[in-house]
């Protein structure tokens, strides 16, 4: 039986959309979205997302974040951030950074534009092993250093996949380079990381999923983050967002998920800053100026407040 928690009241402001399965990298043994080089985009079209981003605009959402697989495949991806650039939102993009197309540095480089992505060792065979694809660690590096350089808002995710992982020489590589957000998590198991587990668990997700953050997947599935993919809350194929949000599904599913123990400081644990970020590319959800800490299951009591 689902154990049933009180229920976020806060409205949804950062919205995850995710809209293509394609992804250049396998990284077979911790996708969350199980994404690879021969997955498709999905049945949601170009005008359902511009129409949900329309509707994200109207429902409150501050901040839409596109992410996959890889975005930058999707061959609508620069006309969809700029339609939601156009209706004022605050805009991510949460790419691997294996790739970067002269056109999207101009994109990236726009005001309300941030990037994140996903490191996991500074040895290049090691990273590679991770991601199955030869030379993604110096692609990723420079494209890093090149959004560093370009005065890009741009936030790194390290995940910890196993023992001896290089993971701490990671963090301080990120931050001799200049990269001010740069935390370390765990793997999850969700996707790709889920092949022992009979079913995905709510003590996996970090227990701000559905607390003024929502995703939709390729489908036009409405899930509570994009790591709570398997607690369906609706669909915008059948449904308006506004419609899903108010639904009595999506506050089961909201329910449904353990939350955090201890008190958070204003907006350092919540989903406006991408708090909870998926594997791979998971953010530290609490205090943002400990660098370096686990992003904690739900049954821990991780978010504690700050003494700054």
């Amino acid at each position: 039986m689902t154990a049933l928690h009180d229920a976020p009241t806060n409205s949804v402001t950062f919205l995850e959309l995710e809209i293509t399965s394609r992804c250049q990298l396998t990284c077979s043994s911790h996708c969350y979205a199980q994404a690879g080089p021969t997955r498709d985009h999905g049945t949601m079209s170009a005008a359902d997302w511009r129409r949900i981003i329309d509707e994200a605009a109207q429902t409150g959402v501050e901040t839409v974040q596109f992410i996959g697989g890889e975005p930058t495949l999707h061959p609508a991806f620069a006309e969809l951030v700029e339609h939601a650039l156009g209706l004022g939102l605050r805009v991510q993009v949460f790419s691997n950074l294996y790739r970067v197309r002269r056109e999207h540095w101009t994109l990236f480089s726009r005001p309300q534009v941030s990037l994140g992505t996903s490191y996991y060792s500074d040895d290049p065979a090691e990273h590679d092993a991770i991601t199955g694809r030869a030379g993604s660690h110096d692609s990723t590096r420079a494209n890093i250093v090149e959004a560093v350089r370009r005065g890009i808002p741009v936030k790194v995710g390290i995940i910890r996949m196993r023992d001896g992982q290089r993971t701490e020489q990671a963090l301080a590589e990120m931050r001799s380079l200049g990269v001010a957000r740069v935390h370390v998590d765990r793997v999850r198991a969700v996707g790709n990381a889920a092949k022992t587990a009979l079913l995905p668990s709510t003590s996996e997700l970090c227990g701000r999923c559905a607390e003024g953050k929502a995703a939709i997947l390729p489908d036009g599935t409405v899930a509570p983050c994009v790591l709570g993919r398997f607690l369906p809350a609706g669909s915008v194929k059948t449904g308006s967002l506004a419609d899903v949000f108010a639904g009595q599904q999506w506050a089961r599913v909201a329910a449904s998920i353990p939350r955090r123990g201890g008190n958070c400081v204003p907006d350092t644990c919540t989903p406006k800053e991408d708090s909870c970020q998926p594997s791979p590319g998971v953010m530290t959800a609490c205090n943002p100026d400990q660098d370096g800490s686990d992003c904690s299951p739900a049954e821990t009591p991780a978010c504690e407040p700050s003494f700054d």
